[in-house]
């Protein structure tokens, strides 16, 4: 058991938040990089550093059927256990009411939520992962909280992982933190088609205060999180959003 190598899961490390986070992260942690595209995953190790191992798990988080089986089969087959766990996959789709379809609401559901409950269901069995697990993060959203029109879907499943991170920081407490970031306009792969409109993208960086953020700017947060400089810190949802949620005035 001593020679198992410690390593921290990235969902969605393909591209966006998650890229970050897994390429920054790697200076100081083994990674296991995340993600359905192996093309992707193969850039993303490449930008990583060479001074700590990255694995790829290339999987659809949509097969929530398969979830706790390859992930359990991950972790014995590369004898590692998993410490922390930052949950950054995700599915938006702004889409009105009178559109949602039975796919769609699962497609987002299993990506944002039932993933993330499945999986640290898996990390914190300790046949599997022993008590290796320290650490949760789940990017959430500034949504979950508020209300915009054809945001109806994603916003509820973020409020679900929301939920589900309070309920489990009190399951699972003392042995594993966790906690949500919760940005709010980052520009991704995921948003760029958002911003592509240009009055949409003023209209916008106008109701920011601090103007629009970048995937490193969930870092700095996703990474104190994680240390162990936010030990006593557990159950609580961190905005970081340049002020968007407080501005009454856009």
């Amino acid at each position: 058991m001593e020679n198992k190598k410690s390593f921290i899961l990235i969902t969605g490390s393909s591209l966006g938040i998650g890229r970050c986070l897994a390429i920054n992260l790697s200076a100081n942690y083994n990674i296991i990089l995340h993600g359905r595209n192996p093309e992707r995953l193969e850039e993303t190790k490449s930008m990583c550093s060479k001074e700590n191992r990255q694995l790829l798990l290339a999987f659809d988080l949509v097969k929530v059927d398969e979830i706790e089986k390859t992930i359990s089969e991950f972790i014995i087959e590369n004898n590692i256990s998993i410490s922390h766990y930052g949950h950054c996959a995700g599915y938006m789709k702004m889409i009105p009411l009178k559109m949602v379809t039975h796919e769609t609401i699962n497609t987002t559901l299993a990506t944002n939520f039932i993933s993330a409950m499945l999986l640290c269901k898996v990390l914190t069995q300790r046949r599997i992962n022993l008590d290796s697990l320290k650490s949760v993060v789940f990017i959430s959203s500034n949504i979950s909280n508020f209300g915009a029109k054809a945001f109806s879907l994603y916003a509820s499943s973020k409020g679900a992982l929301d939920a589900i991170m309070r309920c489990l920081a009190v399951e699972l407490a003392p042995r594993v933190r966790i906690n949500s970031v919760l940005p709010g306009a980052i520009q991704t792969t995921m948003t760029e088609t958002i911003f592509e409109n240009k009055e949409t993208l003023d209209r916008m960086t106008g109701t920011y205060p601090l103007g629009l953020g970048k995937p490193e700017d969930i870092y700095e947060m996703v990474n104190f999180l994680l240390s162990e400089k936010s030990r006593w810190i557990t159950g609580q949802q961190f905005t970081v959003d340049g002020g968007r949620t407080i501005n009454i005035s856009g």
